[in-house]
């Protein structure tokens, strides 16, 4: 086996760091095609509006959250809740916005290498 592979990511030697204004993210678990993310909100905290090529899917832990999909005026708004999920095809605009104090486990296919700086 690869000694440079990482198999295991204990949570508590990970560290958080600031991901905008009221969130820090922990990069879990992530090889050259695979990312796990785990991203945690003050109630308020907006993720600013963005796209990238990574095709994503996020899954809500905790609290709820406006979840914005598309451009301004065109877009597709939805309230998430424990347990709910989304799927993000690469370079779909999209933002949100916590509601409450929350958790969401972001997974993005390849690997966010601007994550990893």
């Amino acid at each position: 086996m690869n000694d440079n592979l990482h198999l295991f990511y204990p949570r508590s030697d990970i560290p958080s760091v600031p991901a905008g204004p009221g969130a820090t993210r922990k990069v879990m678990a992530h090889g050259d095609d695979l990312m796990v993310v785990e991203v945690t909100f003050e109630e308020g905290a907006d993720g600013a509006p963005h796209r990238h090529p990574h095709t994503q899917s996020s899954y809500v832990v905790s609290g709820d959250i406006l979840f914005r999909i598309g451009e301004a005026g065109e877009s597709t708004d939805r309230v998430m809740h424990p347990g709910d999920s989304v799927f993000l095809p690469g370079d779909v605009p999209h933002c949100l916005k916590a509601l409450t104090p929350a958790v969401v486990i972001d997974v993005f296919t390849p690997a966010r290498e601007d994550f990893l700086k």
